[in-house]
């Protein structure tokens, strides 16, 4: 995956935490998550359409989840709460539309946010497409975030193309 796809999310994560929650985020190094591991306790989720396709997660541990909501609502919410989904449903959703306006001639779109809970689930991801995870350091803990996007306008190769017919 080109580091294009990657810078946004960091510089969208580092202002929206920053911005909403006056929380630092220090960005450690990117790496390519295996196969099928799990994923962490609580998951926001994100689909992008258009010139780019896939899908972004933040995960967090429910501690971490907790307590960035408390920062982010003002108050406290448990992990099970409808209000708890609906901000971890909001951060994911703020975080990819602040990366999806920065990347640069590209038309994206971006699904409605859907919110996975439970201790070490599996997210199914594309088979095609490598996730790139982005560990992200706060004083609430780690925040993932888990991209699994590709350029949808990349031509087909030969391998790719239709067959013709042969006269």
């Amino acid at each position: 995956m080109d580091a294009i796809y990657i810078k946004p999310f960091i510089a969208s994560i580092s202002n929206v935490f920053s911005t909403m929650m006056q929380l630092p985020v220090t960005v450690k190094e990117p790496y390519v998550k295996p196969a099928e591991g799990p994923s962490s306790d609580v998951s926001g989720i994100i689909g992008m359409s258009g010139d780019v396709r896939g899908s972004v997660v933040l995960s967090f541990s429910n501690t971490t989840a907790e307590n960035i909501v408390a920062l982010f609502c003002g108050q406290k919410y448990g992990a099970g709460t409808p209000d708890f989904a609906d901000a971890i449903g909001e951060l994911v959703n703020m975080v990819s539309g602040g990366a999806k306006a920065l990347f640069k001639d590209r038309k994206v779109s971006i699904s409605c946010p859907s919110v996975v809970l439970g201790v070490n689930h599996i997210l199914a991801k594309q088979s095609d497409v490598p996730t790139v995870v982005i560990p992200c350091a706060t004083d609430c803990g780690i925040v993932n975030i888990e991209v699994s996007i590709k350029d949808a306008r990349t031509p087909a190769t030969p391998a790719d193309a239709p067959a013709t017919a042969q006269a």
